[in-house]
């Protein structure tokens, strides 16, 4: 019926502004067309008034025959998709009973009684946030920003902290998995740049941080989680396994903080960093633009925040191992050495997530980088600082050390050691190597230059000149000059004779006169 596709009201305003204006311009200002309005003026009453519209078809229905197959799987299998459907009956019927031309009308079809008969749906309930009530966190994988460090893939998460009211958030690069070490690090970190605390502090289950830990590790984990959230008077919450949405507000900023970066990479140019304290600024610098952006909200809801306790909590996880005679010690399948002086003793290791810190009592004795293997693997982090010493008076032990490969600090050392073995006796190359190693062991500046002047060496296709490298790398000696200091003129003691007052004796031929 004509003006059926308009409401009561539009007709109404259409009434009130036609003796005023013409009928394009009524119509225009109704929202509908002049055609339309057209048929207004012939029939003003309204679409409520008039007759319903019909109810008859005009065509064929095309599901005639294969509806009430397609309704016995919409009852008997809830979820099921309509192409699903649609291909079920292709198969059961003929792809004349089913061409593809009824695809979309199945489709809605299938719509339609999914609205009217279907399951209830999962209702999303929008949440009133509170300035300072509320922060989030979570972790997420980085990978495919495609990062490299030094120019090697630099495979990463990133923690997520986020307040909930203002958005504020701050991002930490992790190295490993999800840990405690990295919760902490990573929220203490935002918490102390943030200012201040909220009321509640909410994660997700963190299922990979548990994932496979003895259940004794899994109730350490989460008593240490309540721990750090009761010192910075939070109130520790998870929401439930499998229902990311309740972690709603920082689930979907982890999509934007990683488009945020991807774009500023893409802007830069490149995706090489020099070191992994060059990209943490870079990140850093992302996360406080978005927050500058944000300012007028951050500045009301620092106004909520709770005090910072006095000092920062623990983060870290606490390892007691003993250092055995090979001058190592072994935290989570990685072989690390530490100074030989320490063989014997037991040390207190602190493993952040990318470093660990090593103490005898309370002296920190040796900090050295972390390495993540995978669970069947095992690593080493050899530094040959550590064992330089001995190897001095033991250079053959070099033949077949068994962490031999990782005991090079660079490249170079290893093509050194490949091209001494290759082209001399072994006895004599163990020697070579040691004594270049033991220049190296000198300064930091040295190993590089060494390593340099090594490969242009190995490029001519010459031996090393262990003697002239010593020479030439090994920091001199300061030159000792000789000092003459003249005797005092004890003369110079009469011109203070005036300020003495009386009583004074004088100075004569350097003798003292009364």
């Amino acid at each position: 019926m004509p003006g059926l596709h308009v409401t009561d009201q539009q007709v109404v305003r259409y009434m009130s502004q036609r003796p005023n204006h013409t009928q394009a311009i009524a119509a225009a200002k109704s929202g509908f067309s002049e055609r339309t309005a057209r048929r207004l003026d012939h029939d003003l009453r309204l679409p409520s008034q008039k007759n319903p519209e019909r109810a008859w078809r005009t065509r064929t229905d095309p599901l005639t025959e294969v509806w009430p197959r397609a309704l016995e799987m919409l009852k008997t299998m809830p979820g099921i998709m309509a192409v699903t459907i649609f291909e079920t009956l292709q198969e059961e019927f003929s792809p004349d009973a089913v061409p593809d031309t009824v695809r979309r009308t199945l489709e809605r079809r299938v719509a339609d009684w999914q609205a009217l008969n279907g399951a209830d749906k999962e209702v999303f309930f929008p949440q009133r946030h509170e300035p300072g009530q509320q922060a989030q966190s979570d972790f997420t994988v980085a990978d495919a920003l495609g990062v490299t460090i030094g120019g090697e893939p630099f495979p990463h998460r990133l923690y997520h902290f986020r307040l909930v009211y203002s958005g504020w958030e701050h991002a930490h690069v992790i190295l490993g998995g999800e840990s405690f070490s990295a919760v902490a690090e990573g929220m203490q970190d935002a918490l102390w740049k943030l200012g201040g605390t909220t009321v509640e502090h909410r994660t997700d289950s963190l299922s990979a941080a548990y994932k496979n830990l003895a259940r004794d590790a899994q109730l350490d984990f989460t008593s240490r989680y309540k721990d750090l959230c009761d010192h910075y008077g939070m109130t520790a919450t998870r929401n439930n396994p499998g229902v990311a949405n309740e972690n709603g507000s920082i689930e979907s900023s982890n999509l934007h903080i990683k488009r945020r970066l991807a774009q500023a990479l893409l802007r830069r140019g490149s995706l090489d960093f020099e070191s992994l304290d060059d990209y943490r600024r870079f990140v850093d610098g992302i996360c406080d633009r978005h927050n500058a952006r944000r300012k007028a909200l951050v500045a009301e809801e620092r106004e909520k925040l709770r005090p910072l306790p006095k000092r920062r909590t623990t983060d870290f996880t606490k390892v007691t191992v003993p250092v055995t005679r090979n001058s190592t010690i072994s935290v989570d399948r990685v072989l690390y050495s530490v100074p030989s002086r320490l063989i014997g003793h037991k040390l207190e290791v602190h493993l952040y997530d990318d470093r660990l810190v090593c103490f005898y009592g309370a002296t920190s004795v040796a900090t050295m980088e972390r390495v993540r293997v995978n669970r069947s693997e095992r690593g080493r982090n050899i530094d040959y600082h550590h064992v330089i010493g001995t190897l001095r008076r033991k250079p053959q032990a070099l033949r077949n050390l068994l962490y031999r490969d990782s005991l090079f600090p660079s490249a170079a050392y290893s093509r050194a050691w490949s091209v001494l073995n290759a082209g001399m006796p072994t006895r004599l190359a163990c020697r070579i190597m040691v004594t270049l190693l033991d220049i190296a062991s000198k300064d930091s500046s040295v190993e590089e230059a060494l390593g340099q002047r090594l490969d242009a060496i190995f490029d001519a296709g010459k031996m090393p000149d262990p003697v002239a490298l010593m020479a030439e790398f090994t920091p001199k000696d300061p030159r000792v000059t000789d000092i003459t200091i003249p005797p005092p003129n004890i003369k110079g003691y009469n011109d203070l004779l005036p300020l003495m007052g009386t009583g004074a004796s004088s100075v004569e031929g350097g003798e003292l006169l009364p």
